[in-house]
């Protein structure tokens, strides 16, 4: 009996896996994608910004505004998702179960994707006072002492862009989670229609408000959002301020493994990712 697996069925296995990868990673399209990265590291690039001079005496030499570059990098880290299975009898293929275990793969991976892009929004630095070259921080306390995800936080979100000037064509998300969708699902200025146009309680869900696209997550064994005690954090992003970098995104491979008699059924991983400006992200806390 033959036990090489067909290459019909391994692209099968691809691509079962890639369709629902796109339907698990939350957070793709939301930052700076760069693919077929080489190396450990990737350098994204940072333009800082430019203040022009007063003209001098006539043909004076100009004075450069002298704008400071900076490299925020992405250390890539490598990931494997294997599953030995009994999904092969004989060399034939059930598609039926290839289609299960590409989903437990694929989620497996599209959330690695995300926890690897929020945990390097949690390694930035974050100021409730505006500061150059940090991000903001909207506290708990915004809106009143201890208190949960409300429209009053929200305001002071969009305060943070807003100061800083973020570009009118820019794409703002924020990504929250179960609790504080619920927190806002109470809110009358988000549900009604006296005030948003987004039927959220017909939806059960929040998709934008106050210009900003909504994500949310619930509670995953990768991480998911930090909570300390009953202080839940969050994110709010412009999409060109946080980068990911990709040398593998999620390739697969099935082999057949002889001292297990039983297929070895995996996928790679290597991705690394970074905030690339400060200044474009704001960490939200809430009280659940």
């Amino acid at each position: 009996m033959s036990k090489e697996l067909s290459s019909v069925a391994q692209k099968e296995f691809d691509n079962e896996v890639k369709h629902a990868f796109q339907g698990t990673f939350k957070l793709e399209g939301t930052v700076v994608y760069r693919g077929n990265v080489v190396g450990n590291q990737y350098d994204f690039r940072l333009m800082g910004k430019g203040q022009g001079h007063k003209r001098g005496a006539p043909s004076s030499d100009v004075v450069p505004m002298d704008i400071a570059h900076s490299k925020p990098t992405a250390t890539l880290s490598d990931w494997e998702f294997p599953e030995y299975t009994d999904i092969y009898n004989e060399a034939e293929v059930n598609f039926d179960e290839v289609q299960e275990l590409a989903k437990t793969i694929a989620a497996a991976g599209g959330r690695r994707k995300d926890q690897l892009i929020i945990d390097a929004m949690a390694a930035g630095t974050y100021n409730a006072t505006l500061t150059a070259g940090q991000g903001g921080l909207v506290d708990t306390n915004v809106g009143g002492a201890g208190t949960g995800l409300s429209v009053a936080k929200l305001r002071a979100v969009k305060k943070f862009f807003n100061l800083r000037e973020v570009p009118d064509d820019s794409k703002i998300y924020i990504l929250i989670d179960a609790e504080g969708l619920d927190d806002l699902l109470a809110e009358t200025e988000v549900t009604s229609t006296d005030y948003n146009a987004v039927k959220a309680l017909v939806q059960g869900d929040v998709n934008t408000f106050l210009g900003m696209n909504f994500i949310t997550i619930g509670n995953r064994a990768e991480g998911g959002l930090a909570k300390n005690g009953a202080i839940q954090d969050a994110y709010a992003w412009v999409d060109n301020s946080v980068g990911c970098a990709v040398g593998i995104d999620l390739q697969t491979d099935v082999d057949w493994v002889a001292t297990k008699s039983s297929w070895l059924s995996n996928a790679n991983l290597k991705m690394g990712a970074t905030i690339i400006d400060n200044e474009g992200v704001v960490k939200l806390q809430y009280t659940v």
